[in-house]
């Protein structure tokens, strides 16, 4: 795997429902490397620490392969990397194959895969159509966001490495099913898994344990 690009996003105001909202989300390619720090990337602009930033969520990655599956559905609009709010996009990465809490060296970083995406309003506004967000949750084509646990500077054509796979956990792919798509007679095993896994966020799991009640 390898970062294609690097993504730095300028806060823009944005009209939701008759309001106007502060959002980061427009990102776009930049020329230079980005910083991981522990809760954010430095210099980009996280507005609403409730759901962006902190350290389960201190950066966003987004696979290269997946743009073509959007590029489909949504043709006319005018394409760059950074279109999901991601910070990096890389390539050859498989929400099917990725486990959560595997540790990959990144640049001069070191991360740790941590939650998936889960997109709200704004991901619609960015795309110009809120049936996006159904859509998003049901291609499973999520990305994922990453604990920094070395900070430092990943650049262009720097590798996605892995260091250490949770060969026991679950993959990006079955804990977006277990967020949004859960069945108990198809997922209970999986779910139970999930809740014994130290490396799931407690905020994740606490979606699980009603499915568990």
């Amino acid at each position: 795997m390898k970062v294609i690009s690097t993504n730095i996003g300028e806060p823009q105001i944005v009209s939701w429902r008759g309001k106007e909202v502060k959002t980061g989300i427009y990102k776009h390619p930049v020329n230079l490397p980005i910083y991981l720090d522990k809760e954010d990337v430095k210099n980009d602009h996280v507005i609403d620490r409730r759901y962006h930033g902190g350290v389960d969520k201190a950066c966003y990655i987004y696979a290269t392969d997946n743009y073509s599956y959007w590029k489909e559905k949504y043709p006319d609009l005018d394409w760059n990397y950074g279109m999901f709010g991601e910070n990096l996009t890389v390539s050859g990465f498989d929400e099917k194959k990725i486990k959560i809490g595997s540790i990959y060296a990144l640049g001069e970083a070191t991360v740790q895969i941590s939650r998936p995406r889960q997109p709200c309003y704004k991901l619609g506004i960015r795309f110009g159509n809120q049936a996006i967000i159904k859509q998003f949750v049901d291609s499973l084509l999520s990305g994922v966001y990453v604990r920094v646990l070395v900070p430092g500077e990943v650049k262009v054509n720097d590798e996605f490495v892995l260091d250490t796979e949770n060969s026991e956990g679950i993959s990006i792919s079955e804990l977006n099913t277990l967020l949004f798509h859960y069945d108990d007679t198809l997922h209970k095993n999986l779910l139970q898994k999930a809740l014994d896994d130290p490396l799931i966020s407690e905020s994740d799991k606490k979606y699980f344990k009603k499915h568990a009640s």
